[in-house]
């Protein structure tokens, strides 16, 4: 036979280590899935097992890797009362819900205010790359998306009733359908 060195160590050593295995895991079936395992696994490396210097402790070592292996495979699934609150979506930031007010205020504001918030702000171009296409001078762009943005706030507020905390963060806003505090 090819691999005599496999059998003479699968023979020495299969009991002992069908005895750990159903030791960790209580149950005999699993346990020979996995000394099956093991045994294809000493096979698949042939003449490489031969020239081991230990052939039990590798093989304990698979056996082990195997063992790990399928309780990370093993999932516990537990069933979920249709009771309970679904908590995967985990409830936005006041400033997060702004962003239906911000849309329905655009088209109120002048248009190149709206013209450089929805470039700068609300798409990609850098204000670098707004400036060279409207020929303007980077200064300037920054000067106008400056006073696009305080004239956007204001009309936040007037329009959301947003309210700041004392740190200057958004807190709260009403949208249409009442008070977000």
């Amino acid at each position: 036979m090819a691999f005599d060195c496999v059998l003479r160590a699968w023979h020495l050593h299969q009991a002992e280590i069908r005895n750990f295995l159903i030791g960790q895991m209580k149950e005999p079936a699993m346990a020979d899935d996995l000394l099956q395992d093991v045994f294809f696994k000493a096979m698949r490396e042939g003449q490489d097992f031969c020239e081991l210097q230990n052939p039990r402790a590798w093989l304990f070592r698979v056996a082990r890797n195997a063992l790990t292996d399928s309780h990370r495979l093993r999932k516990h699934w537990v069933p979920v009362p249709d009771h309970l609150p679904d908590e995967r979506a985990p409830e936005r930031a006041p400033v997060d819900e702004l962003d239906a007010c911000i849309h329905a205020t655009l088209p109120d504001l002048a248009e190149s205010d709206r013209d450089i918030l929805l470039a700068c702000d609300l798409a990609p171009m850098s204000q670098d790359a707004y400036a060279r296409a409207q020929g303007l001078s980077l200064p300037a762009t920054k000067a106008r998306i400056r006073r696009a943005r305080e004239r956007l706030r204001e009309a936040l507020a007037q329009r959301c009733n947003v309210i700041l905390d004392s740190a200057g963060n958004v807190c709260c806003h009403s949208q249409t359908k009442g008070l977000k505090c």
